[in-house]
């Protein structure tokens, strides 16, 4: 089994910053790509950024230059730094791994999600 547990969730006035941990641990063989996701009320939720095991980043057009991703592979744990947040950021950010665990087996992992919310 694999678990992902997140932190750093909060509340914090617009401008402001927070920053996301996510701790992967378990039957980890080898851990492909990490991501975060996050989703406001009544709508989908939607890729926010993904890095992979060699350090390649993706970012939603509404995070770039604003938010970065980054792990520290010898903790399994990834990062979201968030700058310059605001009010449409509001949302229960969700950590997800793309893990291949010690059975070989690769899975979508999530984590409970943690809620970030931007005041105006």
């Amino acid at each position: 089994q694999v678990q992902l547990v997140e932190s750093g969730g909060g509340l914090v006035q617009a401008g402001g910053s927070l920053r996301l941990s996510c701790a992967a641990s378990g039957s980890i063989f080898s851990i492909n790509v990490m991501s975060w996701y996050r989703q406001a009320p009544g709508k989908q939720r939607e890729l926010v950024a993904s890095i992979t095991t060699g350090g390649s980043t993706n970012y939603a057009d509404f995070v770039k230059g604003r938010f970065t991703i980054s792990t520290d592979n010898a903790k399994n744990t990834v990062y979201l730094q968030m700058n310059s947040l605001k009010p449409e950021d509001t949302a229960v950010y969700y950590c997800n791994g793309w893990i291949t665990s010690t059975t070989r087996s690769t899975v979508d992992y999530w984590g409970q999600g943690t809620q970030v919310t931007v005041s105006s």
